[in-house]
């Protein structure tokens, strides 16, 4: 190479872009880097003015500024900040030296040496970036050299350790370290010098006051612009707040009185009170890092409720769980040491923060409580035994008391019959004569007997019902007006009745007894008067009704209600109220059945009846009665006694009682029928083959043969004969629970003359 050569080849090979121009500003000369640095290809810059070179809203001023600099003494002029124009339009920072010599020419020529100022500008404006932000940072940072001689102090430093910088910089940092952690930091530090980064973890340092405090600390390398480490930066932060803040917390999840876990996104328990140690059996320690499965093998129930915090563990937002199923307890197994299984009831909750999810998880011991339920369900299952038994028992009595009641009204009602139609024989036979006066007095002795006698059938259920579908209202109306006369001006009487009642199935001789006997209650709880109210309803029995958990079958019912305004009763009375022949009235003004009666006949209808009452205040008495679904019936009108004559067709009287087959066929014969009497069921079988029988008229209850019996066979040999039963206790002969056959016609006794005509002609006129 030519020595003339190398000063070009030095020129076009400079690192930073040299221009020579003229004083007009053309471009004489222009290395390579000049080029790459505005854009242009290599030799295209030459007889280019420099004023292309600079930005549009300088340029207008850039040709006075160069006349300006080269009229004066054009000293050399270094690093001036300009920005230039690339060829492609961008504009950049540029660092300029400018010089100017004078050529033998006269012309004088600029020499321009550049250098791109970006990358140099951009760091700087980092460091400074950076020197701001530790200088402005409240926590404390604090760089040392690799001895542990401090080389920087920040503002924070100063507030977090008490020592300004001037007295810290250049001293050992081990001022601020507690002797008993000096070790502890020298291993933090050689693993630092080794390359290696400590993150967050917490420690304790100690400010000028010699006062300890808590401090989450992170230890990086110092790295110089080769990337050697030549020293340490720690960041400290003052946790002694937050500590005191997590040691409130942790005082009340340890004051929580079901154990509470906090399990993190592995599946491991990262948070336990003092509950929890004491359900499962495990120091805290121990439990903390536990796999979950190990003391809930069960699993987790859905989470009832997610929690979002921020990073300054502030709450920001909580959301429920859309379904309200999810936010229920669960039912789960729990272990602990050892192996013992524990019931539990778990709750869950969601918390999100920036560091993970955490499931807190509620445990609560329910041993105790399942015992005590299960001593509820015991006392529970005794109590309803113990109910059971007390209505067996009740049963019992009311079976007792059936049992006796039928074997006295078989007989009792025979007698009364025989006396009540003799009676009537006298009264009709001497009318106007004393004879008839004392025998009308027989005659309703006899009746009020027979009153008694069916009162006491009904409470036990063995009287003979005959139900058929009735308008409540309508019972109720024609109850009213016989009330009204009965219970005298001292009670008012209100009646309210719904309209568009469903029928129910009852024999409507039975509501009127019903209606009348809680009538004469009230009226004697009433001596000095008040009101008595009856009022009619429709009702729907749920589940939830009283009525239904006292036993009653869900459904449609009528509600009729009793309500006075009398004495009242306390609830030992009310207990006692349908017990028969309790009562508490004086000696001789009450049977004790009464009530009783009324039990007995809403129970056979399948109702029930129930008491409410408050001594001082009165009584309700609340009777449902089952809807049905057929159309009450209107009553028949009762034709005349005097147009019921037998016209001469025969009745076989069969009854094996002589006194009252006599007084029967008596009665029959005056009333225009011929009669054939037999004492038992085979004389009757004989005197039916050898006479025409229109009407069999029979006792139900009889030795050797039952009137069912006999019966069956008369209409076995001879279809057409008409079957009338006469009994006073024939229930367990003749019907099904209680309730009379439609195709069974029955008499009850005792009967008068004109309910035997009545029933003869009835039985007489029915269609086959």
């Amino acid at each position: 190479m030519e020595p003339r050569e190398i000063p070009g080849l030095l020129l076009d090979t400079a690192p930073d872009a040299i221009i020579v121009s003229r004083s007009d500003g053309a471009i004489t000369l222009a290395n390579r880097r000049a080029h790459e640095m505005f854009g242009y290809r290599a030799e295209t810059l030459v007889g280019t003015s420099v004023d292309a070179l600079v930005p549009p809203d300088v340029r207008d001023r850039h040709p006075a500024q160069r006349a300006g600099y080269l009229s004066g003494e054009h000293r050399p002029l270094r690093r001036l900040p300009l920005r230039g124009l690339r060829l492609d339009g961008t504009v950049f920072a540029v660092e300029v030296s400018l010089s100017a010599v004078s050529a033998p020419d006269g012309e004088t020529y600029v020499t321009a040496v550049l250098r791109d100022d970006t990358a140099q500008r951009e760091a700087a404006r980092t460091r400074a970036l950076l020197a701001s932000i530790v200088q402005s940072s409240h926590d404390a940072i604090v760089t040392t050299d690799l001895q542990g001689r401090v080389l920087s102090w920040n503002p924070g430093a100063e507030m977090l350790y008490g020592y300004p910088a001037a007295d810290m910089i250049g001293k050992p940092v081990d001022a601020i370290i507690p002797a008993d952690r000096r070790t502890d930091e020298e291993q933090v530090r050689l693993l630092v010098r080794l390359g290696g980064r400590v993150d967050r973890y917490r420690s304790v340092r100690q400010n000028a006051k010699g006062e300890t405090i808590a401090v989450s600390m992170l230890i990086s390398p110092l790295l110089d612009e080769r990337g050697a480490i030549f020293g340490t930066t720690s960041i400290a932060r003052d946790i002694s707040e937050r500590e005191r803040a997590e040691a409130r917390v942790q005082a009340f999840l340890d004051a929580a009185p079901d154990a509470m876990l906090g399990v993190g996104e592995t599946g491991e328990v990262v948070l336990v009170n003092a509950e929890a140690e004491r359900l499962f059996g495990f120091p805290r320690y121990d439990l903390l890092h536990m796999p979950l499965d190990q003391l809930l093998p069960d699993g987790l129930p859905p989470v009832s409720a997610v929690l979002r915090t921020g990073g300054d563990s502030t709450p920001l937002d909580t959301e429920r769980a859309d379904d309200p199923a999810d936010q229920r307890w669960a039912t789960r197994r729990a272990l602990r040491r050892g192996g013992l299984e524990l019931p539990v009831d778990i709750a869950c909750s969601s918390l999100h923060s920036e560091s993970g999810t955490v499931i807190v998880v509620v445990v609560r011991d329910i041993t105790e409580r399942l015992a005590a339920e299960e001593e509820r369900r015991r006392l529970r299952e005794e109590t309803d035994r113990q109910r059971l038994e007390a209505r067996m028992q009740q049963a019992q009595r009311l079976e007792s008391l059936g049992q006796l009641a039928g074997g006295i009204a078989h007989d009792f009602n025979n007698l009364l019959a025989v006396i009540l139609n003799y009676a009537s024989f006298i009264v009709e036979d001497a009318a106007g004569s004393p004879p008839a006066v004392d025998a009308e007095q027989i005659a309703r002795a006899a009746r009020r007997g027979s009153d008694l006698t069916h009162q006491l059938l009904a409470f036990a259920r063995r009287e003979v019902i005959r139900p058929r579908p009735l308008n409540l209202n309508t019972v109720v109306t024609e109850v009213h007006q016989m009330l009204e006369r009965s219970l005298g001006e001292h009670i008012a009487l209100t009646v309210r009745t719904t309209a568009g009642l469903p029928s129910v199935m009852a024999d409507p001789g039975q509501l009127e007894q019903v209606l009348v006997n809680l009538a004469v209650n009230a009226r004697d709880a009433m001596p000095t008067g008040g009101r008595l109210t009856i009022d009619t309803a429709r009702v729907q029995v749920d589940s939830e009704h009283a009525a239904a958990r006292a036993g009653l079958a869900p459904g449609r019912y009528v509600r009729l209600r009793v309500s006075d305004t009398g004495t009242g009763m306390p609830k030992e009375v009310i207990d006692k109220a349908f017990e028969p022949f309790f009562t508490t009235k004086p000696s001789g003004q009450g049977t004790g059945l009464g009530l009783a009666t009324v039990y007995g006949i809403v129970t056979q209808a399948g109702g029930t009846v129930q008491i409410y009452s408050e001594p001082g205040i009165g009584t309700t008495f609340t009777i449902l009665l089952p809807a049905t679904e057929a159309q009450a019936q209107e009553a028949a009108a009762e034709e005349n006694t005097a147009e019921l004559t037998g016209h001469g067709a025969t009745v076989l009287v069969v009854e094996d009682e002589d006194a009252l087959r006599e007084v029967t066929c008596r009665i029959l014969r005056r009333g225009g029928y011929t009669v054939l009497a037999a004492g038992g069921g085979e004389e009757a079988l004989r005197l039916a083959a050898e006479n025409t029988v229109d009407v069999l008229l029979t006792d139900v209850i009889m030795p050797g043969m039952l009137g069912k019996d006999l019966a069956d066979r008369v209409l076995g040999s001879w279809p057409g004969t008409k079957v009338l039963f006469m009994s006073g206790y024939a229930q367990p002969v003749l019907t099904t629970h209680g309730t009379l056959a439609a195709d069974v016609h029955l008499l009850e006794k005792p009967f008068t003359s004109a309910e035997l005509m009545r029933a003869l002609h009835d039985e007489l006129q029915a269609k086959p």
